[in-house]
C-alpha cells in the first residue's frame, strides 16, 4: 500500500519498495511499475524514484535493465554483511576489560553540514556526544556522535555517563536503513592525543548513519587507535 504522504523522500520511497520485495507483494522476478508510475502513485519525480531503484540495484534487490524496465532478483546478490556491534563486547571478544569515558555531552544546533547530510530542518537541535572507549586502559576508539531528539525523543534523558550512546541505540531504537562508509583519516591534534598516535598518523575511521524509516536516527564517527583490525564475514 502506497503511504499517503504528499511528497516521499527517495530513502521513503526506497523503504516502501523494500517491504513491498521482503513481504512478497513483488515477487521474485516479477517486473516492477515504470518509473514514471511510481513517481505518480508516490508523488514524487522520476529522479527521486530512480535513485531509490537504484541504490537497491546496488545493495542486490533488482535488476535494471534499458527498455527491459526493473525486475526484483529471484536470489538477492551475496554481499558483505556488517551488524552494528555493541563495543564493549567487540573490545571483551579480545580478552581486554573494556572501560568507557565521557567526554562531552550537549545539546545545539545542528551544524549545516550534518544538516545538508541528515536533512534535517533548519536550526533543528541535535544532541552531540564525545566518549572514549578503552581495552585495558589503552585507547581502542574515540566515538563523536550526532543523535537526533525528534526521532528519539528519550535521548534527553539520558547522560551517557556510564555508557555510551553505541551501545544505548543499539538496546533501544531499531533502524531500518545504514549508511557505513570507511576511510583513513590522518590524525589532527585532539585525534592524536586521544588514541595516543602522532599527530598526521592514518587512523582507521568509520562514518555510520542509521536511519528509521526514512528519518535520520544519529551520524557517528569512529576513530580507531593504531592497530585495529576489521574482520566481515560473507
Amino acid at each position: 500500500m502506497a503511504r499517503s504522504h504528499a511528497t516521499m523522500s527517495y530513502r521513503d520511497i526506497k523503504q516502501v519498495v523494500l517491504e513491498r520485495i521482503q513481504t512478497g507483494i513483488w515477487l521474485p522476478d516479477s517486473l516492477l511499475p515504470s518509473e514514471m508510475e511510481l513517481a505518480t502513485e508516490f508523488s514524487s519525480t522520476r529522479t527521486t524514484v530512480n535513485r531509490a531503484l537504484r541504490e537497491l540495484a546496488e545493495e542486490g534487490y533488482l535488476e535494471r535493465k534499458r527498455r527491459a524496465g526493473t525486475r526484483v532478483l529471484n536470489s538477492p546478490i551475496r554481499k558483505a554483511n556488517f551488524s552494528i556491534p555493541l563495543i564493549h563486547d567487540e573490545i571483551a571478544a579480545t580478552g581486554a576489560t573494556y572501560r568507557y569515558s565521557l567526554v562531552e555531552r550537549s545539546l545545539q544546533t545542528a551544524p549545516s553540514w550534518l544538516s545538508a547530510r541528515l536533512s534535517l530542518k533548519k536550526d533543528q537541535d541535535v544532541l552531540y556526544v564525545r566518549c572514549m572507549h578503552y581495552a585495558n586502559n589503552a585507547a581502542f576508539q574515540f566515538e563523536v556522535r550526532w543523535i537526533v531528539p525528534e526521532v528519539v525523543p528519550e535521548v534527553i534523558d539520558e547522560s551517557f555517563e556510564q555508557s555510551g550512546p553505541n551501545d544505548w541505540l543499539v538496546r533501544k531504537i531499531p533502524f531500518t536503513n545504514l549508511e557505513l562508509s570507511f576511510m583513513a583519516t590522518k590524525a589532527d591534534s585532539e585525534i592524536a592525543d586521544f588514541l595516543d598516535a602522532p599527530v598526521g598518523d592514518p587512523i582507521f575511521t568509520a562514518e555510520r548513519i542509521t536511519w528509521l524509516r526514512g528519518a535520520a536516527v544519529t551520524y557517528a564517527k569512529l576513530y580507531f587507535a593504531p592497530g585495529y583490525r576489521m574482520t566481515t564475514h560473507l
